[in-house]
């Protein structure tokens, strides 16, 4: 259940779009903005869904990359010590963080280290997604964590790779995903967007157009999930998914960052007439 609805949010929610541009498109604003305005049980699942770039920064971190994304959670300047001590992530997340800072500790008898740093961390977001109140933010990590792995066996596969080391969590298409030799991975009947994905992966040469045509992928899974949620949680986090595949193209590419922004806008003025009807 929901603690509300959010009518006012949610049919301000094209003016946050409005007042940004590729240039000046700042997601973590609109965040923050959403942030104060929901209930603080609802605001635990948005920043749940941008849990997913606290884990790419602390895998960046653990790896001693510099590379940062400021949509996650967690502050640059604080990853140090989470990493040593995690106080800001959910007790799954933590415990692989604990375990990999303390391999003889207790923790790591509770996670699974020989599959490494990156795909511990991830598979534990992904268990917490499993279990947050919101319907959507079940679906949608499910799906996110299925197109991830489904993307990712399709390069392993094109570049001669063992399939199992790319992919992320367990479950049913895993397994498939690990054991079949058909080309569509016997997942077209499971999956719609299978051979689409497949066709990104095998068919596109250039890295920029192969991203694209996944994230649209991801951009059509984010609307469905939330088809018949117009002022609820459910809604919000729908807008949000989208939000942030903007702020992704408006860095790799303005130009198409642009015309998602505009098609955010057009789909809130439907449903807008959806709603007055």
């Amino acid at each position: 259940m929901f603690d509300k609805n959010y009518y006012s949010l949610v049919a301000g929610l094209r003016e946050y779009t409005l007042d940004s541009d590729t240039k000046g498109f700042d997601a973590t604003e609109i965040v923050a903005e959403i942030l104060e305005q929901i209930s603080e049980g609802d605001a635990a699942v948005v920043r749940l869904l941008y849990g997913y770039y606290d884990c790419e920064n602390l895998i960046a971190k653990h790896a001693g990359r510099a590379a940062y994304n400021p949509l996650g959670n967690i502050p640059q300047e604080a990853l140090a010590d989470e990493l040593v001590s995690p106080q800001s992530m959910p007790e799954a997340m933590a415990t692989v963080v604990r375990a990999y800072a303390e391999p003889e500790g207790e923790d790591a008898e509770k996670v699974d280290m020989t599959i490494g740093f990156e795909k511990a961390l991830l598979a534990a977001y992904y268990e917490e997604c499993a279990r947050s109140k919101s319907r959507y933010m079940r679906n949608w990590s499910d799906f996110d964590r299925t197109l991830r792995n489904v993307a990712a066996a399709a390069v392993a596969r094109a570049t001669d790779r063992v399939v199992a080391d790319s992919l992320v969590g367990g479950g049913d298409i895993v397994d498939q995903l690990q054991r079949s030799s058909a080309a569509d991975f016997g997942l077209r009947g499971e999956l719609s967007y299978i051979d689409a994905v497949i066709s990104a992966v095998n068919d596109e040469t250039n890295m920029v157009e192969k991203e694209h045509k996944i994230d649209l992928i991801r951009w059509e899974q984010a609307g469905e999930l939330a088809a018949f949620d117009y002022f609820n949680l459910d809604a919000i986090l729908s807008y949000l998914a989208k939000i942030n595949i903007v702020a992704r193209w408006s860095l790799l590419d303005p130009k198409r960052g642009r015309e998602m922004l505009e098609r955010i806008m057009a789909e809130l003025d439907g449903k807008d007439m959806i709603n007055k009807q």
